[in-house]
């Protein structure tokens, strides 16, 4: 078994050199299909983080009244925590509330000279809600509706909850991040088996020079997998080539896009793509061997069923 592994591995190696420039037309059209891979992996790792970005910047705010209890505040924010929904749950205290107030309107003087006028702090302490997903914000909501929400007994130390003034963005949101989802896995797929459909055409032309030799194999009593397996190396050769010319062709690429698209892109591609290489180099060598091989074997089943 071992020598018979060896020759098809050598016979392999023999048909990628014998073939020239259809073996390195092959190659050309894995690095492609390879290229649209990386790319996706890029444009996603893009989509992602400024989706992130956005659900950073939306919460739920529940304000107390003024006179409202630290400890019954407490109560809420750990019963809030203990919620599966919520990511993350602040609390500002009536003190540092005014205290963000004023760094907001220190250019605002009638504001401030009134503030110093009332003398006592008008506002109240709240809490800043994060939810784990956009479209867990309503059920928090919800919560804050229930009983379950303050300590047994006690009036409500709630002034307002703003999550009815940010349901409209929210629920905007939570479409865009869907509708966004959708439409990268439809994009990649289309583009995946185009490449796919491309590469299988390639080599097939490639298996289509050696039907003879292939003929030939049969007539002498060669078994299937002997007659598919160099062609399988080749294809597996394809795409250890391709890798590695797509992953150096992407260095230039990205070192562009980290110097001039990081404010408009909001990631910096070139140190994304530094520090995930590894992943990107696994995903697109397991792509381009499988993708070889596949093509390969489903590109000789025409000679062998003759």
């Amino acid at each position: 078994m071992m020598t018979d592994l060896k020759r098809v591995i050598k016979a392999g190696f023999v048909n990628f050199t014998r073939s020239g420039i259809i073996s390195w037309a092959s190659v050309l059209v894995v690095t492609i299909t390879l290229s649209v891979i990386t790319t996706i992996i890029l444009l996603n790792a893009v989509l992602h983080f400024s989706l992130d970005q956005i659900k950073n910047k939306v919460d739920v705010t529940i304000y107390f009244t003024v006179n409202a209890g630290e400890d019954k505040i407490l109560a809420l924010k750990k019963s809030l925590e203990n919620l599966p929904e919520v990511e993350q749950v602040s609390y500002i205290s009536a003190e540092d509330a005014l205290k963000l107030f004023r760094e907001r309107h220190q250019n605002d003087y009638p504001t401030i000279q009134a503030l110093d006028e009332i003398k006592d702090n008008p506002l109240g302490a709240y809490l800043n809600v994060k939810a784990k997903e956009v479209s867990q914000y309503e059920s928090i909501a919800n919560f804050m509706k229930s009983d379950d929400a303050l300590v047994s007994g006690s009036a409500s130390i709630v002034d307002k909850v703003n999550y009815n003034q940010n349901k409209v963005v929210i629920d905007r949101l939570n479409n865009i991040i869907s509708g966004a989802q959708k439409l990268g896995f439809l994009v990649t797929l289309i583009l995946v088996i185009i490449s796919i459909i491309i590469t299988f055409n390639t080599i097939r032309l490639t298996i289509f020079i050696a039907k003879e030799e292939i003929g030939v194999m049969r007539l002498v009593g060669a078994s299937k997998m002997r007659v598919r397996g160099p062609f399988m190396v080749e294809g597996a050769i394809y795409g250890i080539i391709a890798t590695l010319i797509t992953l150096i062709l992407f260095i230039p690429i990205t070192i562009y896009l980290g110097h001039n698209m990081t404010s408009f892109l909001g990631l910096n591609i070139y140190d994304y793509y530094l520090s995930n290489i590894f992943q990107i180099f696994v995903i697109i060598l397991l792509s381009g061997v499988v993708l070889g091989m596949i093509s390969s074997l489903i590109a000789t089943r025409k000679y062998l069923n003759k």
